[in-house]
């Protein structure tokens, strides 16, 4: 007679593991990479490389000093240092993606837990805490220059310009292709496009918080407008919208898992953006609505929880007892 082995639920089998989905972020993000080396030069690479190195350098320091297991193989760490360095300016001293990269690992990862424990997207938490410590680093733009050799010039970013009341100076062309000042990744959208569906095809992400949290960028721009102008299609491409739709509001561990939480979450994303780039002293809002949804993340799953069948409404469970 054969013996049965029982468990607990749940009996899900997949033959994802962290580090294939880790490697699909990374392979999704190559395209914006690539792109923004070729605009913003070495620079931009030697940005790059310091803040993933950085960031697997901390993850190994800190589960070596707390003596855990150590995870870097996860690539969980090369994803946050990348994302974080998609989020810097080409023009960043070496120094700025070292202490956003420790920032990020440490404060906003482990001391929660780790990965899947950390409640907010440790990649924005680390550019949220440099753009408040370092504001000037952090906001000096540079035109793309390339492999060129020529001096950087700096330039004010789409956004900026729209904030003052002026279209920006780069043609649509220039804005979707992403030759125009800004962060290292955010600036070309095609790219960004592309990885993003990549993730969606394989299953790697929804397409609802990333299609719904664009969609409202654009209605309710288009809808209030900036001083008059009302340039949805400019507010899409530029600024760091589409990095973070697809990239960092998707992020597993802090973002709602029900379908309706989803819902909320991209649409509260959407409308925090829209206030903070038309009504905030910032011209962009992306990097601060992802991280103020993050935090109402347990009380939107909360009330979208599904129903358990069967069960009785906890008021009805009160009075009965």
């Amino acid at each position: 007679m054969s013996n049965f082995v029982v468990s607990g639920t749940p009996h899900v089998r997949s033959k994802e593991s962290i580090q294939s989905i880790m490697r699909d972020v990374i392979i999704a993000l190559i395209p914006a990479t690539a792109v923004g080396i070729y605009y913003f030069g070495i620079p931009a690479l030697i940005t790059i490389v310091v803040a993933i190195v950085s960031s697997v350098f901390f993850e190994w320091l800190y589960q070596k000093a707390m003596k855990k297991p150590v995870t870097v193989s996860d690539l969980s760490a090369v994803v946050t240092g990348l994302l974080l360095a998609m989020n810097l300016p080409a023009s960043a001293p070496i120094w700025v993606p070292i202490v956003g990269s420790a920032f990020a690992i440490i404060f906003a990862k482990q001391l929660f837990g780790g990965l899947g424990q950390n409640f907010i997207n440790p990649a924005l938490a680390g550019r949220a805490f440099l753009v408040a410590s370092y504001p000037t680093e952090m906001t000096a733009w540079t035109a793309p220059v390339g492999f060129s050799g020529a001096d950087a010039v700096a330039v004010a970013t789409p956004l900026a310009t729209l904030k003052g009341g002026a279209m920006p100076d780069a043609s649509l062309l220039d804005v979707v292709v992403g030759n125009i000042g800004g962060c290292i990744g955010e600036t070309c959208a095609i790219a960004l496009i592309a990885g993003g569906i990549y993730l969606i095809v394989k299953h790697v992400i929804s397409w609802k918080i990333p299609v719904i949290y664009i969609a409202t960028v654009f209605i309710l721009t288009a809808a209030i407008g900036r001083k008059g102008l009302r340039v949805p299609v400019y507010e899409l491409f530029t600024g760091g919208l589409m990095l973070g739709a697809f990239f960092m509001a998707t992020d597993y561990a802090s973002s709602p898992v029900t379908p309706k939480g989803q819902v909320i979450f991209a649409i509260g994303c959407g409308l925090i953006t829209t206030l903070i780039r038309i009504f905030g002293g910032y011209p962009e809002g992306v990097s601060y609505s992802i991280l103020i949804m993050n935090l109402a993340v347990p009380l939107i799953e909360r009330f979208t929880e599904p129903k358990i069948f069967g069960a009785l409404p906890k008021v009805k469970e009160a009075k009965k007892a």
